[in-house]
């Protein structure tokens, strides 16, 4: 088992170590990242950290050789030249569970990444039931993470020695693991599959991706809420929401979900009823509770809020005809799922069986024009597909 780093990570945070750390990174193709973030603590999260590793001598098959780099983003200015490295031809970026990090680089810095490779996917590619980073740390290199390291507030400083230390772990080992899978992916006739996955994900275009709208119908338990009070719930969220972004804390530093929920349900009418209600703390009452206790007066008056028209589920719009071909598409994928003991959307997702099932193609040359699919999954799975819509598709439709 390997042994924790024996050399620090070298902190960036001078345009001096800055631009030593691009011309070093500059030399090599396969460069790991991370990011942490403040979202515990923000209602407005920034990434706070990013984490590079990089091989001292591009040689990513032992761990000692591995230089690390935590670079501080809250006090260098400009990070566009770290974006253009990344995004280099040839330079090939590690990441585990890429997508949120992909996504959250994207809206801070304008980042993009032309050619990925992603150690969880690639796990899951490979049929692992383990695939944390912190349980594969655990059990390719006897690492052992610090789960306090995942609520603290990456965005104070300095930075502490523990928190230093967790986060050279998320990519120091990248380089290594990726080794390994590689060698699996290789002997297990897995390797082309996963170069398919990984192109996919380089290709998501994170300008379209919108950002969720937050409201009070998304809390759990709502339905618990009497109808002729969802009102004064609705007060409550938006209040919450407001004194959240005005003091640029997560929500439920505010006041926890329970709290507006009993609030709403039992209608409180003084200080001392507010006291009796659940997660509902002294300080919290002694803060806010003539402004909570006003809220919920006027939000008495309002009318009441309408609830969302929810999408119906997609399946559900199908014809019966194409809905016989979804069904019989996730049967067969359910099927090839546990020949080759992956979880299902590993073979392709609902989304992808949907717009199969919609198109009913009739060819491989139709099913190419599917571009969720790809090269390899058109040529492994084609076949089978076409074959199961052939069988329930009406002649008189073909």
């Amino acid at each position: 088992m390997a042994a924790q780093p024996e050399i620090s990570p070298l902190l960036i945070y001078s345009p001096k170590s800055y631009a030593q750390m691009l011309t070093h990174l500059r030399e090599h193709r396969l460069v790991a990242l991370d990011t942490e973030s403040d979202s515990l603590y923000r209602y407005y999260p920034k990434i706070c950290l990013i984490q590079l590793s990089v091989g001292a001598r591009d040689d990513n098959s032992d761990p000692t050789g591995i230089v690390d780099y935590l670079v501080d983003p809250l006090r260098l200015n400009d990070l566009s030249a770290l974006g253009e490295a990344l995004a280099a031809p040839g330079v090939e970026v590690i990441m585990h569970a890429a997508e949120n990090d992909m996504l959250l680089l994207y809206r801070n810095f304008g980042f993009t990444f032309p050619k990925i490779f992603d150690t969880q996917l690639a796990a899951r590619i490979l049929g692992w039931k383990q695939v944390g980073l912190a349980a594969i740390l655990e059990a390719q290199f006897g690492i052992v993470s610090d789960k306090r390291m995942q609520r603290t507030n990456w965005g104070k400083r300095p930075l502490t020695p523990e928190q230093i230390a967790y986060a050279q772990m998320d990519t120091h080992y990248l380089p290594v693991l990726r080794e390994r899978l590689i060698a699996e992916l290789k002997e297990r006739r897995r390797w082309e599959e996963s170069l398919n996955a990984f192109a996919q994900l380089s290709r998501v275009d994170y300008s379209t991706r919108q950002v969720e709208e937050r409201t009070f119908w998304s809390m759990k338990s709502v339905r618990d809420v009497p109808g002729d009070r969802l009102n004064v719930l609705e007060a409550l969220w938006q209040w919450r929401e407001a004194e959240a972004r005005h003091q640029n804390r997560p929500p439920f530093k505010i006041l926890g979900d329970i709290a507006l929920l009993e609030m709403a349900k039992q209608l409180p009418d003084d200080a001392n009823a507010l006291r009796h209600i659940p997660d509902l703390g002294t300080a919290q009452v002694e803060r806010y509770g003539a402004t909570l206790l006003r809220i919920m007066h006027e939000g008495q008056g309002h009318p009441q809020p309408r609830p969302p028209e929810y999408e119906a589920r997609p399946e559900l719009m199908l014809d019966k005809t194409a809905m016989a071909r979804f069904d019989a598409l996730r049967k067969w994928r359910s099927d090839t799922a546990r020949e080759r003991d992956v979880q299902p959307d590993i073979v392709l997702p609902n989304s992808t069986l949907l717009t199969i099932a919609q198109r009913n193609p009739t060819t491989a040359a139709e099913l190419a024009t599917i571009p969720e699919l790809g090269d390899w999954k058109v040529q492994t799975y084609g076949p089978h597909i076409l074959a199961t819509l052939s069988v329930h598709t009406p002649r008189k439709n073909r």
